[in-house]
């Protein structure tokens, strides 16, 4: 017997469900440095046109696409157009991959709020993090040793996640979402108000904000600008499309879309003014300009900012706190959305109840990454797969998408258009078909060849990873995307 297919509550709790799957580790620690390397205040201007240009028309489409075949992406896709159930699979196979590591990621911020009390990570917080915590192998290969430290945190954050999965869509997905995000902003603005008050942040601010005017001439900025949009939104690989399927049938899709893409955007803004006003600070501490103390992703979470906590003195322990804490809840609400692709797709395509298809997903994803993420590779192996999904998985899904219903099946274009005024109070018109014709699929187009070219003359890394370790992560991960697809899409609807 199949289960009857589960709504959101109200529309709130869709679009605090959305904002918390699109407000993620990314915000805090991508978007300050990406902003910074890019022309800093005159980043946001690129920054926002690519936001009403890609970001926007984007999550416009996917939640129209969800929201009419009230089916994930293979389910959604494949009514569009039988053949492009494949696509819908490979997003699916997309969203399990990046649930492997990104559970990882939250054991280390969630281990880090442990460390943060007493500031356990010493004088010396880069060999803390990649000796003592990670335990990191110095052989350029892949070494499968255990890490006891590891292992525990990661078995915990997966039981917290496949329990609030095994809640359902309302009292699962929704009610997790309605406490984890509001207790984010709360955090947050905490922690952006204790940066703001401190000795140099001054400095950091006027680094973020400062326009570098030039730097709107090169295109590699508004590559940035747009590339980053799409990560950001959590466009373009199947989430949303999720989300909106459980959308009732009269709900605001524009209405919706403009408040998710404009909350998603301010927090990232926020996030860069508490990171920026941290790391002034920091500078001010150490007699260095804030160029010298700038960086992004896991060196700023696990590198910098211990630093930076370390020489705060009276507060650091509340500081850290807030900012790990901060960290793992982002994080909580975006892999909670990441999972939820891969588990209704099977529930559509195989008709299980929302209990096995949980089991399965979160089951065998959770012991292929308990197994490879409690190892001493666990950082290598977060930085090629990460890389490869990103840059050619979540792209190149998302341009063969658009191009599928803005080019080669025009109609579709057409019927998403008519289906999203119906209900929606904000109407899609030429403008909203120029950006997803023109704009898009040529930046969306130019960034995967860029990295394309770039894997492709170099092995990624520099050489700090053996050759067989890039091809069996990094192109093994694709590989298994398109694989995984070609395999789902064959087997016949139960």
């Amino acid at each position: 017997m199949t289960e009857k297919r589960e709504n959101w509550s109200a529309r709130s709790g869709f679009i605090i469900a959305a904002v918390g799957s699109a407000v993620g580790l990314g915000n805090i620690w991508r978007f300050p440095y990406v902003a910074y390397e890019n022309g800093g205040g005159a980043f946001l201007i690129p920054y926002l046109i690519a936001l009403l240009t890609a970001g926007l028309p984007l999550l416009f489409l996917d939640y129209a696409v969800g929201h009419r075949s009230h089916g994930a992406p293979p389910k959604a896709y494949k009514q569009l157009w039988k053949p492009a159930e494949t696509l819908g699979w490979w997003q699916v196979c997309v969203c399990l991959i990046i649930g492997l590591y990104y559970a990882g990621v939250l054991t280390w911020a969630g281990s880090y709020v442990y460390f943060s009390m007493g500031q356990l990570w010493g004088d010396n917080p880069e060999k803390f993090f990649f000796s003592t915590f990670l335990q990191t192998a110095e052989s350029k290969g892949f070494e499968l040793n255990f890490v006891s430290h590891l292992f525990w945190p990661l078995v915990g954050v997966w039981l917290a996640v496949l329990a609030i999965l095994y809640g359902g869509v309302k009292k699962g997905v929704e009610f997790s979402n309605r406490i984890f995000l509001p207790l984010l902003i709360v955090l947050f603005t905490i922690l952006v108000i204790q940066a703001v008050r401190l000795p140099g942040a001054a400095d950091g601010l006027n680094a973020f904000f400062t326009p570098n005017w030039e730097a709107m001439k090169d295109y590699k900025v508004w590559l940035a600008a747009y590339g980053h949009i799409f990560f950001s939104l959590s466009v373009g690989f199947g989430i949303m499309v999720t989300y909106a399927s459980y959308l009732k049938p009269k709900t605001n899709l524009t209405g919706s879309g403009l408040i998710v893409g404009f909350a998603n955007s301010s927090f990232e803004i926020l996030a860069g003014i508490g990171v920026f006003a941290a790391l002034g600070f920091m500078a001010h501490a150490a007699d260095k300009p804030v160029a010298d103390v700038v960086s992004g992703g896991i060196g700023l979470a696990f590198i910098a900012f211990p630093k930076l906590i370390s020489s705060l003195g009276a507060g650091a322990d509340l500081f850290g706190i807030l900012f790990f804490t901060s960290l793992f809840v982002a994080g909580i609400t975006s892999m909670v959305s990441i999972l939820e692709v891969p588990i209704a797709a099977l529930q559509d395509k195989l008709k299980w109840k929302r209990f096995k298809a949980v089991t399965v997903v979160g089951g065998g994803t959770g012991i292929i990454s308990i197994f490879l993420f409690s190892s001493t590779s666990a950082i290598k192996l977060v930085d090629i797969i990460d890389h490869f999904i990103n840059n050619l998985g979540i792209v190149s899904g998302a341009l063969v998408s658009i191009v599928m219903v803005s080019w080669f099946k025009r109609v579709l274009m057409t019927e998403i258009e008519m289906h999203t005024n119906h209900i929606s109070t904000i109407k899609l018109g030429r403008t909203w078909e120029f950006t997803l014709t023109i704009v898009t699929p040529i930046v969306l187009l130019s960034t995967l060849l860029l990295a394309l070219n770039s894997l492709l003359r170099n092995s990624y890394g520099g050489g700090d990873y053996a050759d067989s370790m890039v091809l069996c992560f990094g192109w093994g991960s694709i590989i298994f995307c398109a694989l995984g697809a070609l395999v789902m899409s064959k087997l016949k609807d139960r």
